[in-house]
């Protein structure tokens, strides 16, 4: 069985779209969003929402809630994203569909980036 899963930065995707709803391409991106079985929007919270962002996040929320999978990865905390989302009732219904049949693991520990980082660093120094 195979799956479709598109994989979003979260600020090029809310770009994308804003600009789609200006140069008419908005729907056909909605569209190709709502038929992934797995949309995975990576980074979210790097910079709070406006309100354009707000309405696009709610409408991808809305369409996909109790039909499709949506993977959110953030580093902001979830007790922040009220303040990233931004307007209160809309960050209440927004969060209210992710968070009510959600699976959440929180990572702890050293960034896999920075491991690597040090590793190379390590295997350099053993060249020398």
């Amino acid at each position: 069985m195979s799956y479709r899963v598109l994989y979003e930065h979260s600020t090029k995707l809310f770009a994308r779209l804003k600009s789609g709803k200006a140069d008419g391409t908005y729907l056909k991106e909605i569209t190709k969003i709502e038929k992934q079985d797995l949309l995975i929007i990576d980074d979210f919270g790097i910079q709070p929402l406006d309100q354009q962002s707000r309405t696009i996040l709610m409408e991808i929320i809305e369409d996909r809630h109790g039909k499709k999978s949506t993977l959110l990865t953030s580093q902001v905390p979830i007790n922040q994203w009220h303040e990233v989302i931004g307007e209160q009732t809309i960050a209440d219904a927004i969060l209210d569909r992710i968070v009510h049949d959600a699976q959440r693991l929180e990572l702890k520990g050293e960034s896999m980036r920075k491991k690597r980082s040090n590793l190379l660093e390590e295997m350099t120094e053993d060249d020398n």
